[in-house]
Order: structure tokens, then sequence, then C-alpha cells
């Protein structure tokens, strides 16, 4: 019996642990997903009423004002998003551009042209039980393939979901802030509007300075902020509507949106503007979603945030029906006496929380838009050592905090960016309402009718909040519109760029036939050391080979053409990453490695990474010859086959030893001079980061079974690596071809220029050290 009842805690052990981690992400999930959704209810009934509603304050609107708000944030918010949308997940990964991978990978929507078959044999890339491009429709999947411009229609798309996020960023903290501080006017009579501005202001600088100690470090600050704030306004709910109106549970019947469009007609339309804000931060749920998981997030809405912001929403409703004339300040007029100064502190505090929600999602999405091709370069910094996909963006940061400061000083007006707010809020949930009906089809494999349904449903709904909040364009909802256009221009522009310069690289790249006539020595000299090539091309040999070669006629023994590349998935497992080719007959010592990388991978400053890159070559060679194929005359037809190179092949034919001090330079040839190597011992010293790094040396391990074509070969890799690595990168300057149009000109020759010259360099990016940085002028001619 004993024995039985051990092994029945041993069974519960794994699960005891799972609800655990459950309980744990979802805790964390308040002060990161729900703060922007928890603090709506300081800003909803100002909107509402402060246009034409005006005129229909009484008992009946305000009942069907609450009725709207109950129906919105149960359709959209929980049947939408918690119920379907969340179960869209990319990997764990959520966000428009989420969506828009997925359907990537499912059918052949990518503008890029540097995917491989390869790519489609990751763990990670096709959903489980999901056939690969066997969707419903066929015939769409085919028409969206073949036609070229259907493809960018559909990333324009994208890109405009994106852009009205990253305006989410920025009105966000705005509204919220601004909304909590205005509370001061309510006991404080005599405080001006510039003074609550002003307090505004100092408050969201604080909070984008907190942004670089990263997502985790702010949940658990911020998670017990909202909690508290939730019960606060939930209990404050409660007895408003005890005190004021029991009776105001009649309005969640949907009578009372019919008799409300009745009555108020096209003015209550224009209300919508101001209804839709119960809804905002709904996004944040799903673009967030990288940061917990899918079942965390339900569980917190369902069980804390529904019931608590339905209660707050009736009980403001109830005191509202008694005390009309108190509309400007209704919610901090609703709280009690007593309690008004501690609610006014986790008001603030919860304003603050409900930014960084969306200051979250926004870092996640424009980390997104740079893996894919549609944004310039900029820094990424992994902010937790432990949990995976946390980052923070310096440049983002900061621009978004600009923008913030400037829209509040700009407004003043909780209305004007209330309207503004809405528009951006229901563009994005319309785009993800689109994207998920091509889910449906594509990647979901159900017949049309459940997407088109699902499409009518709530794209009809948003469509309808969406036609309102426009109308207010000229009332502050031409912001997210200018800025939305400005990342947009941004996004196209550099992926535009981008495209053209890949396909220049691909149209002129260098013939095999041209490098096996020039035989072993490809007709230059040959020096010590391993010389690593930048190429964004995934075959072939690249333009700026023969243009270093053509203007120095020499090249390092051992020639690695190197492509880091971002496949459209969230991560790559680190057994998966490394494909390894070779180039021309084994004679020549040409490689090709691709390194592939997660739109949510952060290419870390790794100081493993030329060790790595040698062990996995050298991986490479022992199964080339493990291959009998292989083992013949080169056939230039072979040309592009690649490896995947993962821990367990093969074994390991290189023993690592820790090596300090730089007496290495002594037992093996080196291409580099005698001040060359004290300027690379002066650059170690001042670079911190490099002084710390792992010395390693390669020793080829003992084998008598080993063929001798492959220990030569071998040792002549680790003689290479010993001797040093050289980083050969283009330095391209894009110029479009006379005979371009105008407008291509000016995108290339001012657009994309612009944006290279002022974004981090690539260097900078992959994290290559300077003092083994060689750059190569190229002029490509798009």
């Amino acid at each position: 019996m004993d024995a039985e009842a051990g092994v029945g805690g041993a069974d519960q052990l794994p699960w005891r642990q799972h609800y655990r981690n459950l309980l744990l992400l979802a805790y964390q999930s308040f002060g990161v997903v729900y703060g922007d959704l928890s603090t709506s209810p300081l800003y909803v009934y100002k909107s509402t009423f402060s246009g034409r509603l005006r005129r229909y304050q009484d008992e009946q609107t305000v009942f069907g004002v609450l009725s709207l708000i109950f129906w919105t944030f149960t359709l959209v918010p929980l049947l939408k998003y918690v119920a379907i949308v969340l179960s869209a997940d990319d990997n764990g990964e959520g966000g428009p551009f989420a969506l828009y991978s997925l359907l990537c990978r499912h059918a052949k929507l990518s503008l890029l042209p540097n995917q491989q078959a390869a790519d489609e044999e990751l763990s990670t890339y096709y959903r489980n039980g999901f056939a690969p491009r066997h969707g419903s429709l066929p015939w769409l999947r085919r028409f969206m393939e073949k036609h070229k411009k259907a493809r960018t229609v559909l990333l324009l798309i994208v890109l405009c979901g994106a852009s009205m996020v990253i305006g989410d960023g920025i009105l966000t903290p705005a509204i919220s802030v601004l909304s909590s501080m205005s509370g001061l006017k309510v006991r404080a009579t005599g405080l001006q509007d510039r003074s609550v501005v002003l307090l505004s202001c100092i408050v969201l600088v604080g909070l984008f300075a907190l942004q670089h100690r990263g997502t985790q470090k702010v949940a658990f600050m911020f998670a017990p902020i909202v909690i508290i704030w939730l019960f606060c306004i939930g209990g404050i709910g409660l007895y408003n509507i005890i005190h004021w109106n029991p009776r105001i549970y009649q309005a969640l019947s949907p009578y009372y949106n019919v008799k409300f469009f009745r009555t108020t007609g096209k003015d209550g339309w224009i209300a919508l503007g101001g209804i839709l804000l119960s809804m905002t931060g709904s996004e944040a749920m799903f673009a967030d979603l990288g940061h917990f998981t899918s079942a965390s997030v339900r569980l917190a809405f369902i069980t804390i945030i529904y019931p608590c912001l339905i209660l707050q929403y009736m009980g403001q409703a109830a005191f509202l029906s008694k005390n009309i004339f108190d509309m400007p300040t209704s919610f901090y007029d609703s709280i009690p006496g007593p309690v008004f100064w501690p609610v006014f502190v986790v008001a603030t505090l919860a304003a603050v929380v409900g930014s960084q929600a969306v200051i979250s999602a926004t870092f996640s999405i424009v980390k997104q838009c740079h893996s894919l091709g549609c944004f310039p370069r900029v820094k990424v910094v992994h902010t937790s050592r432990w949990i995976y996909g946390q980052i923070y963006i310096p440049e983002i940061n900061w621009i978004l905090m600009v923008l913030c400061v400037a829209v509040t000083v700009a407004f003043r007006d909780i209305t004007l960016i209330g309207n503004a707010y809405g528009v951006a809020c229901m563009t994005v949930m319309f785009v993800t309402t689109f994207l998920m009906a091509l889910i449906v089809i594509f990647v979901w494999q159900k017949n049309i009718i459940f997407a088109l349904s699902f499409f009518l449903l709530f794209g009809s709904v948003e469509a309808v909040y969406l036609s309102s909040s426009l109308m207010k364009v000229t009332q502050g909802g031409w912001v997210p519109l200018v800025l939305a256009f400005i990342f947009m221009s941004v996004m196209y522009i550099w992926h535009y760029g981008t495209r053209r310069k890949y396909q220049f690289d691909l149209q002129n790249k260098v013939s095999m036939r041209y490098i096996l006539s020039l035989g072993p020595s490809l007709g230059i000299v040959r020096v010590p050391g391993i010389g690593l090539i930048y190429t964004e091309l995934v075959t072939g040999v690249p333009s700026i080979f023969t243009h270093f070669v053509t203007n120095l006629p020499a090249f390092h023994e051992v020639l690695v053409f190197l492509c880091v590349k971002s496949v459209p998935v969230p991560y790559v497992p680190p057994d998966e990453r490394y494909l390894v080719g070779r180039i021309g007959p084994r004679a020549y010592r040409m490689y090709r490695c691709i390194v592939r990388y997660g739109y949510k991978d952060v290419q870390r400053d790794d100081d493993n990474f030329e060790n790595m890159l040698v062990m996995n070559i050298a991986k490479f060679i022992m199964m080339e010859a493990e291959d009998a194929s292989s083992s013949a005359s080169y056939d230039i037809a072979n040309e592009g086959r690649m490896a995947v190179i993962t821990t367990d092949d093969y074994g390991t034919p290189l023993a690592v030893r820790d090596f300090d001090g730089l007496a290495d330079s002594m037992t093996t040839r080196s291409s580099k001079s005698e001040s060359l190597r004290s300027l690379q011992s002066s650059y170690e010293q001042e670079s911190p980061s490099v002084s710390r790094r792992r010395r390693v040396r390669f020793e080829l391990a003992e084998e008598d079974d080993m063929d001798q074509q492959v220990k030569d070969e071998l040792s002549a890799l680790v003689e290479a690596k010993h001797a040093g690595v050289a980083y050969i990168m283009g330095h391209s300057y894009i110029k479009a071809r006379k005979s371009s149009s105008f407008l291509k000109k000016f995108t290339i020759d001012v657009g994309y220029s612009f944006l290279r010259k002022n974004c981090r360099g690539p260097s900078v990016t992959l994290h290559i050290p300077h003092i083994s940085l060689i750059e190569v002028g190229m002029i490509y001619q798009v």
C-alpha cells in the first residue's frame, strides 16, 4: 500500500509543478499583459459622453451604454481573443507578424527569395497535426503564391497592423497616465491642467527609463499593483451597484442595445468611438503571448480580469444613473470618500502598468519586423538569462518616450487622445481578424464557411467601431494615421531595398565553372587562417569574392561563405541552427555555412561562435566521409547540397582544450604581423567583452581508422583556426539605375540610403570584432 502511495505521489509531482508554473505565469501576466485593459474604466464613460451624447444624459442612455460595453467586452476580448485567437499562436508567439509567419510557412507567401527546402525540415516549422501546404482552398493558395501583387498587399496589411501596434505604444502611456493624474482635480480643485500635464510627463519619463531592467523584473514589480487595482475597482463597482442602483443588472440585456440606437441614432453610432475604449488592450493579450503561455493568459482573464472589470463598469453606470452630471470625472467621483487617496495612488501605478503592456508588445513587434527583413537594424537586448524572448530595444524605447510626451503636451485632453487611441486599436483588431480568417483556411485547414463566419461575425462588429472612430479623424484621430504612414513607409522601404539588394546578388553571383577553372589555388595566394565571407546568398559564390581578389589577389587557406539568415519561425533549436556544405572539390578548402535564427531568437555576442563554426565544419567533413557517394569525384550538379549538423552527429572529431596566453602563435603559422598582433592585444585589453572570451585550442582526435584525406583536411582546418579568423563583409552602396522611375529612385537613393546610413551597421548587429573585420566596398545598381 505504501508502495502504491509512493507511485501515486511521484505521478502527481509533474502535475503539481505544471500547475505551479501555470499560476506563476498567470500572476506575472497581470503586470505585463493586462495593465492596459484593466485601466480602461478610467476614461471609457468620459470619452463616450464627451461628444453629441451629452444631449442624452439620462438613465436609459446610461443603461444602453453599459449594455454595449458588456456585449462588446464579452464578444471581442473574451470570445474572439481568449477563446479563438490565442489558439493561433506560432509556437507560443503572438501578434500580426506571428500570424504572417504561420501563413508564409503553410503557403509560399513570403516576398524574400532566400527560403530553402531544408527550412521546412525544422521541428518548429509546421504546427503539429497539420500537413504542409494542404489547405482547404488550393485554388486560393495557388492564386496568392502566383501573383506577387496579392502577396505585396498581404504584406502591406501586416505592416499596417504592426505600425498601429507601435502607435499604441505611443498613445497608451499618454492616455493611461494622463487620465489617472486628472483624478487630482477632483480633490485639488485649484489644480490647473498644465500642472496635471507636467506631472504626467514626469511619470512617463520615469516609466520609459525603467524599461532597460527587462520585462521579468517589471512584471514582478507591477503584477501586485494590477491585482490590487482589479480587486479595488471590482469592490468599488459592487459597492456602487448596491448603494446607487441595484437594478443596473437589467442593462445586460441586449434589448438596451437596440433601445440605445433607436433613441440616439447617428449620435449613438459616433459615440461608439468611446465605447470601443473598453476593449483596448485586448491585442496585447495576443502580442505579448511570447512572454507567457496561452493557458496562463486565459486563466488570468477568466478568473479575475473579466469579472472585476464587468463589476466596475456596472458600478460606474449605477453611480452615473443617479449622478448624471458627474460624467467628466465619473470614475473618481464614484469612489467612496474614505478610500479615495489609496485608490488614486493605486490608479496612478496601474496606469503606469497599463503602459507597460503595450510597450512590451511594441518591442516584440519591432523585433519580429526586423528579423523578417521589414525594419532597419536596431540593438536588441535580451533582458532575461532564464526566460526566453524577453527583450529591450533602446532606440525604440527613446523614440516612444519622445513621441508619447509630445502627444501628451500637444493634446492635454483625454478625449482627443482617446479618439486617436481608438483608431489605432480598432485597426489592429481588424487586421488580426483578417489574418485569422486566412489562418483558418491555410493553417487550421477548415472549410471556408468557418473562415467566413469568423470574419463576418467579428469583422462586422469591428468595422462598425472602426467607422465610428474614423469619424473623429479631425478630432485627434489623425495622429495614428500619420504615425502608421511613417512607420509603414520605413518598413516597406527597408523591405523593398533589402529585397532588391538580394536579387542583385542572386543575379550577379559567380559561376561555379569559373571557380573550378581557377584550380585549387583559385589563381591567388592562399595565406594561413580562416576567411569568413558574409553573404546573404544561400547558394553560389557572391560577387564580393571576385571584387576582393581582383583588387587584392590573396585570400585565406580556408574560405567559409557564411550566411546568417532569419527563418519565419519564432525560434530555431540550437541543434538545428547550422547548415554546412562544400563549395568545389575537397582540395579547394571552401565551405558554405548557413546559420539560421527565428524571429524571436536574439543573436548574442557569443564568444563561442567561431569555435562552434569550426566544430560544425569538422563534423560535416566527418559526415561527408561516411557518405560513399560524396567520396567520388566532385560533381557540379551537387553544388548547393547542405547538411544539418547536430550535436550527436558522428561524435566530436576535434578535442577542445582551454588555452590562455598568446603563445599559440609560436606553434602555428600566422598571417598576422607582429604589429597586428600587438594591436589586437591592446584592443582586447580595451574591450572587456573581448578580453573575457574563452581561449581554446583545437586538437585532432587520434583515430587509427580515419581516412588520410579526412585527417589532412581536419588538420588544415585546425591550423587555419589557430592562425586567425578574418571577417570579410561588403560595404554596400545601393543606387537605382538611371532608367528607373522617379518613385523608385526616390525610394532607393533617398529613403533606403537614409535608413541604411542611420541604422546600426551589420558588423555591429552580428557582433563582429572590429580588429578582425575587412570591409569591401560594393556598388549595387538595382
